[in-house]
């Protein structure tokens, strides 16, 4: 069992909150980060942790919204060699809900290699994403 300290942070100026490592420290002390998202880094073990806004796509089922959305990342990114390694059903969340409309969430694994900032592609590190989707309906 982890001793980590994990303490509750508020996100998005406090809309949410999640608990992470303490570890973990928030990105836009270091540079900008986009309104839609929440960055937090561990550069003693070159790990990051992103909160970001999505805009709903109608044509994604809730299956495959994890999978889309990490294809989506490597697209963005430029990533060589993308590979799915593992997609999820869909899992309830039941203590997750907006106006008592059930949320639905979804994981995606995946590896791509990708250039960090103005590097070229001889700097290309692979990476390991780990992606979760958590649907709020706002029917």
């Amino acid at each position: 069992m982890s001793t980590e300290l994990c303490p509750e942070r508020p996100l998005f100026g406090g809309a949410i909150s999640s608990a992470f490592p303490q570890r973990f420290q928030d990105a836009s002390n270091i540079r900008q980060v986009p309104d839609h998202q929440e960055v937090f880094v561990d550069p003693s073990r070159d790990e990051s942790l992103i909160f970001e806004l999505l805009d709903f796509k109608t044509d994604v089922g809730d299956i495959g919204s994890a999978s889309w959305f990490l294809h989506d990342l490597a697209r963005e990114q430029d990533a060589e060699g993308f590979k799915l390694i593992e997609q999820s059903h869909v899992i309830d969340v039941p203590g997750l809900s907006y106006r008592n409309i059930p949320s639905v969430a979804t994981t995606a694994i995946g590896e791509m290699a990708i250039s960090k900032g103005r590097q070229g592609r001889e700097a290309q590190n692979l990476l390991r994403v780990t992606q979760f989707i958590l649907v709020l309906s706002l029917k």
